[in-house]
């Protein structure tokens, strides 16, 4: 069966190549708008099966698709404002120092979408990472040495961002960048596919 990645991001493209199976890329189009009420782990499963099925419509294979919002807790340590990617340096400036000193935890979906069988499967995985009391001129600096306004809550761990951060605490660092690849990996081997030792 070929395999599709529905996603229109160069990192989640990278991290699945690091797994060296042949895959194509589809962007799907879809709404991403939060419904009322929905809560973070609601709105990125319910995106991504939105994602896996929209690319199903024109693609046939197994779809994988992927949704990641990062929330900031509150004083209570309830996962309360979600932070979205912030476009420019004033939004991203205001976002990091929003998170120095506090909690951000990741929640990433993931789904493996087989069109031959119809078999969807859903996973939820979080991640928390624990940022650095940060000055305003460190801030301003890393801004602008990675520019990462194109990335959930302004920074790139997999860059200077990890200088950002006290610590992280998850079950996997890939989750972190968006694509959770050891449950990728159990939700493939449900499908029949072994990543050690098959290809597609």
């Amino acid at each position: 069966m070929a395999l599709i990645l529905a996603s229109s991001s160069p990192f989640r493209k990278e991290l699945l190549a690091k797994l060296g199976l042949e895959f194509s890329v589809h962007a799907p189009d879809i709404d991403e708008s939060r419904q009322t009420n929905e809560s973070p782990e609601q709105l990125v499963y319910r995106l991504a099966q939105a994602k896996a099925k929209a690319v199903a419509k024109s693609r046939h294979g197994l779809i994988i698709a992927s949704d990641q919002v990062a929330t900031l807790q509150n004083g209570s340590g309830v996962d309360e404002q979600i932070l979205g990617k912030p476009h420019t340096h004033e939004n991203a400036l205001k976002q990091l120092s929003e998170c120095s000193g506090k909690s951000v935890t990741f929640i990433t979906s993931l789904c493996l979408l087989n069109t031959n069988s119809g078999n969807i499967q859903t996973i939820v995985e979080r991640f928390k990472v624990s940022f650095r009391q940060l000055s305003a001129q460190q801030i301003e600096h890393y801004l602008k040495k990675e520019q990462p306004y194109n990335c959930a809550g302004s920074f790139k761990s997999e860059g200077l961002g990890i200088g950002l951060f006290n610590s992280l605490e998850g079950n996997d660092p890939n989750t972190l960048i968006g694509l959770p690849l050891i449950q990728l990996i159990k939700l493939l081997d449900n499908e029949g596919i072994d990543v050690l030792t098959h290809e597609i």
